[in-house]
Parts: structure tokens; sequence; C-alpha cells
């Protein structure tokens, strides 16, 4: 086993979901991941705690056969039993084939994830933390041989995370604050967002392994212009381009893609949050410096800032906001390289990548 796998393994149980004598845990991991669900197994025993490995969210070959085979669906009570029962989920990314679910009709696979909400919502209440293991068909998608993204998995997983945490809270403590801010990208993207009341959130490898970002919610209603997200999406197995959205009173009112619109259609119809946005992103992780078709990774990038449609993080959202509720969570990216900035109640934090704080900034 490379032992690159062992300090992944580590890094899980140690820091991300701090692992005690007792706990029981479930893993959800394709059987391409085995390796680093055996050193899991290892560290539990050695803490006392007590694993179970389902393959749900990530068997794509068997969700794939249910869903193409049925198109009603209810929230499953056995598995919601064990979700209730567990201290902590870890959940592994890793494919042998990428676009399994490609050929599922998208209302359907709607469908299914609203009926899968109740589960998600219960995980989500727990410890929980989502990784990657370094498959080759990821290494595929990112177009690179599998010993490079070895690589790059590893260099982004096996980091300081505490010297991370240091340096996002320098925009923690400009955005928690804030009550407006405004995202320029060129002559396609300029929006603007209220988040007075929300929570702004450091992201640093607990809840998402590799961490990277700073991310809160903007304010039901409060989103206003347009947005080009210049860098493709991976989604359902099918790749969406130049996806572009208006909003007017927080709600997309006009949408248009380079490929794939269809798809983008039913996810912004899966129900009445799918249209609003959930999430504010800003990527801090400029070890994270190839873009490789896996939003684990791309929304971490230096550089840039991402949205998601849909459903918006409980801890995020203050207690007198409205938290936009629904069965999806899309991110969606815009590079900030050039010909960019961040506003922040009218003050410019970040152009062309740079944040305020770092060397080179040019207010």
């Amino acid at each position: 086993m490379d032992p690159r796998i062992r300090e992944h393994a580590e890094v899980i149980v140690d820091h991300s979901i701090d692992l005690s004598e007792g706990d029981n845990i479930v893993i959800d991991a394709h059987p391409v991941a085995e390796d680093l669900v055996v050193a899991l197994h290892e560290f539990a025993a050695d803490r006392g705690a007590n694993p179970l490995v389902v393959q749900d969210r990530l068997g794509e070959r068997f969700r794939r056969a249910f869903l193409r085979n049925r198109e009603e669906f209810e929230t499953p009570s056995h598995v919601e039993a064990l979700y209730e029962e567990m201290d902590a989920y870890i959940a592994i990314k890793g494919s042998e084939n990428v676009t399994e679910t490609s050929d599922v009709d998208p209302e359907v696979t709607a469908a299914y994830q609203q009926a899968q909400q109740p589960l998600l919502t219960e995980r989500l209440s727990k410890t929980w933390c989502l990784t990657q293991y370094p498959a080759p068909a990821n290494a595929q998608l990112a177009q690179t041989s599998t010993e490079g993204y070895e690589n790059f998995v590893w260099d982004a997983v096996l980091k300081d995370w505490d010297a991370v945490r240091e340096h996002q809270s320098q925009m923690v403590d400009i955005l928690d604050p804030a009550e407006e801010v405004r995202i320029v990208s060129g002559e396609t993207t300029d929006v603007t967002m209220s988040v007075a009341g929300n929570r702004t959130l450091n992201d640093y490898g607990e809840k998402n392994l590799p961490g990277g970002e700073v991310f809160t919610a903007p304010v039901a209603d409060s989103v206003e212009g347009e947005v080009l997200f210049d860098k493709p999406l991976y989604h359902q197995g099918r790749e969406v381009t130049d996806v572009a959205l208006e909003f007017a009173d927080g709600e997309v009112v006009e949408y248009s893609a380079g490929k794939n619109e269809d798809l983008l259609g039913e996810v912004l119809s899966t129900d009445d949050g799918a249209s609003r946005l959930g999430e504010l992103g800003i990527g801090m992780n400029r070890d994270i410096d190839q873009f490789t078709y896996n939003m684990l990774f791309d929304e971490k990038m230096g550089d840039t800032v991402h949205m998601a449609v849909g459903r918006a993080y409980e801890e995020t959202v203050g207690e007198d906001n409205e938290r936009n509720e629904s069965a999806v969570h899309v991110d969606m990216i815009v590079d900030m390289s050039e010909e960019s900035f961040i506003e922040v109640d009218g003050e410019v934090v970040q152009r062309n990548g740079t944040f305020r704080f770092e060397d080179g900034f040019e207010g």
C-alpha cells in the first residue's frame, strides 16, 4: 500500500472527523477505493470505533440500474434509521466510469434526489467528511496519468491544515461582518448579493478534504445581475459548458449553456429552491493548480469563485434569515484571475485573484 494512503486515512480520522472510542462510522465508498477503506478500518480498530461500509451514493452501477428501472421513489426508512444511529459519515469519491449515469433521465434523477433529501439532511446533521481516492477513471477525466493524479490528490490532501485555516481566516474576517458582495469578471459577470446576517465558514479540510475555501450563503431574494461560469461543470456524468445565469429578485430568470443546456434546465427546475443561489464560495487553495472536472478540488482553486444553485448549508444561514431549501446543490465556477474583482461593501478586497492581505494587491 502506498504510504500516502495511510496518511490520508489518518488525516480523515484525526483532523476531519476526530474519531473517538465507541463511534459508529459509515464509510460510503466505491470498491476502487478499497485500500483507503482498509486503512480507515485499521485506524478505526486502533481508536476503538465501529466501521460499516456501504456503496450507496457512490455506487454508480448500482444506482444506474435502479434509476433506469423506476420512476417514482420514496425515502428508504431503513437507510434513514442507519444514518440516525451513526456518529460519523465518510464519503470517498472514486470511480471506474465517471459517465456511468449519463444515460439516466434527468427527470428521474431529480425525483430520486427529492426522495433522498431527508437522508441528506440527516447525514449533514452528523459529523461528516467527503474526500477523494485517486482512481484511474478520475485521472482520465482530469486528462492526466494515474501517477500524476495520485500526486495531485495527495499533495492537495496532505497539508498543514492549521496553516491553511490561519491564512483563510483573513478572508473570513472580511466577509463575515459584510452586508453586500459584488463579483465582476470581464464583461460577462456582474452580480451583487446581500450576505447580511449570514455566517462565513472557513473550510480547512474538515468536512471537505481537501479544503481551501471560505463560503457563505446569499440572503434570499437579494441576488441581482448576470454570471458566466466559464469553467465547465460535470454533472450526472455529462459536461455542461458556458453556463450563463441572469438573476432578478434572487431567482434565475434566464439561463443558457453551450453544451447540455437541457440538463441545466432540469437542475434549475428540480424544485422551488433550485433556481436560487444557496452558496457563494471563494477558492483560496493555490496548490490545486489544475482544473480536473472534480468539484471537490476545482471549487477550491485559487483565483476562482463559485456559486451553487440550490440548497444552502444550515451553518451559513443566520437565525433571522430564510434558508434556501432544495434537493440539489450544484456548484459552478468563475475564473477570477484576469480583469476581475471582488467588492465587499463597496471596497475591492480581491483583484485579478490577489487578496488585499497578500503581496502584489492593487486596490
